[in-house]
C-alpha cells in the first residue's frame, strides 16, 4: 500500500512554530479541536465547531488581512499573549547550558493590549470577533552573537517559552474594552486623566483612546491645554 503523503504546506507551518505559539496551542486546546486546518485560503490554528482560533504572540498587525477575512463569514477568536512576569535566560554562543536565568523588572498589564489593538481597532467591532487575552509568565531566551545587534550588547532574542497561564480575559464587543477605563474618570477627560486613572503612561492612554474612539466608545467633545477632551459615547 502506498504511503500517504502528508500535506507539505501543514507541515511547513508546524516546522516554523515557535515554542510559545506551540505551548499556548496545546494549553488552549480542547477535546475535539482541530489544529492547522485550511479555512477560506488560511490554515487556522485551532477550529472548535464553528469557532476559528487564531493564536499570535507577535505584531497583530501581521496577521490583520486574515482576520479580517475569515471574520466575514466565520466567528473569529484571537488568543493574544501578554507577559506579566518574564525570566531572561541567557546562553553561550556555542551550546545550550544556560549562563543565567534572572527576573525581567518589566511586568506587563492587560492594558498593553492597546499597544496591538492600534493596528485594527475596528475589527473588535465586528460581531462575530472576540479576542482573548491571556496574562502569562514567560521566559525569553537570548544568546550571544557577537555579529548582531550591538545595541542589545550583541543578545539576541532566540525564542519565548511558556512557564505558565495566569489570568485570561475575553473581550467579545467594544464596550468590554471601555470597561477598562474605571467609573472614576469623570467626564469629559483627557488622555492624561486616562494616564492617571489606570497608572500608566501617557503614550499606552493615547493608544488606549485612538482605540476607542475608533471602535466608536468615546467621542471628541472639545479640546484644551492638556489635550483633546473626551466623553463615553451615549448607548
Amino acid at each position: 500500500m502506498p504511503k500517504k503523503q502528508s500535506n507539505p504546506r501543514r507541515r511547513i507551518a508546524t516546522l516554523n512554530e515557535k515554542p510559545l505559539h506551540a505551548a499556548l496551542k496545546k494549553w488552549y486546546r480542547r477535546p475535539g479541536d482541530r489544529a492547522e486546518k485550511p479555512v477560506g485560503g488560511f490554515f487556522v490554528d485551532l477550529v472548535r465547531g464553528k469557532l476559528l482560533i487564531e493564536i499570535q504572540t507577535r505584531s497583530l498587525g501581521s496577521i490583520r488581512r486574515k482576520l479580517e477575512a475569515l471574520s466575514e463569514t466565520h466567528r473569529v477568536r484571537l488568543v493574544y499573549p501578554i507577559a506579566q512576569e518574564k525570566w531572561i535566560v541567557r546562553l553561550p554562543e556555542d551550546g545550550d547550558e544556560p549562563l543565567g536565568r534572572r527576573r525581567s523588572p518589566k511586568r506587563g498589564s492587560l492594558d498593553d493590549v492597546f499597544e496591538e489593538l492600534v493596528s485594527l481597532p475596528q475589527l473588535l467591532a465586528c460581531p462575530r470577533f472576540s479576542l482573548e487575552v491571556l496574562m502569562i509568565q514567560e521566559e525569553e531566551v537570548r544568546r550571544y552573537d557577537p555579529g548582531r545587534a550591538w545595541r542589545r550588547r550583541h543578545w539576541v532574542t532566540e525564542e519565548r517559552r511558556l512557564v505558565d497561564v495566569l489570568e485570561a480575559h475575553l473581550f467579545e464587543a467594544p464596550s468590554d474594552l471601555l470597561a477598562l477605563l474605571p467609573d472614576s474618570v469623570d467626564e469629559p477627560f483627557t488622555t492624561a486623566d486616562m494616564s492617571e486613572a489606570l497608572s500608566c503612561t501617557r503614550h499606552r492612554a493615547q493608544q488606549m483612546a485612538y482605540c476607542l474612539r475608533e471602535m466608536g466608545e468615546i467621542v471628541p467633545v472639545g479640546r484644551q491645554r492638556r489635550g483633546i477632551l473626551y466623553e463615553r459615547a451615549a448607548a
